[in-house]
């Protein structure tokens, strides 16, 4: 399975816009940037998003980017059809059919496995919301933190990194 690099980037995207004040908004340039995209495709991305409703943009000299939906109600899913589209991942090509020299291209040994396949892969993606990423970014973020925490303290005692994790 191959997916384009914009799908990663635009739930990254989604994920900066949500780390936003409630009033604030991101420009393109700005998190094209930070996400290592070119600006014109990044551009596109977004376009894309605000298109499917799942990104709103505000025009003008400090206009940018803000999420219109709740990272609940965003799907990775949503985020992959937007970028990808619905195609189906597989296509039978017909390779068994020309094989036994067959007329009528009907045979496929492999499509209920890909279709199977497909279905259990579009079901996680669906049921995974940016929310549930955003958990696991915090933790991340606060793990990261207690290292640098660590490795500026290293004499800490086990009182001050208690009170340093309860700041999250």
């Amino acid at each position: 399975m191959h997916m384009k690099t914009g799908v990663e980037q635009s739930v990254y995207a989604m994920v900066l816009l949500h780390f936003l004040p409630s009033k604030a908004v991101l420009p393109a340039d700005a998190m094209s940037k930070q996400l290592g995209a070119s600006l014109i495709y990044f551009q596109k991305l977004l376009i894309k998003l605000v298109h499917a409703d799942l990104i709103t943009s505000v025009s003008g000299v400090k206009g940018g980017f803000k999420l219109k939906k709740k990272p609940e109600d965003i799907s990775i899913y949503d985020v992959y059809v937007t970028i990808e589209g619905k195609e189906s991942l597989y296509a039978s090509t017909g390779v068994f059919d020309d094989l036994l020299n067959l007329r009528e291209k009907q045979i496929c040994m492999l499509s209920d496995l890909m279709m199977e396949a497909e279905g259990s892969w579009k079901s996680i993606l669906q049921r995974e919301t940016l929310r549930g990423k955003l958990v696991t970014w915090r933790i991340f973020l606060i793990i990261v933190q207690c290292l640098k925490h660590i490795k500026n303290n290293e004499e800490s005692s086990d009182i001050s990194m208690r009170s340093f994790l309860l700041q999250f």
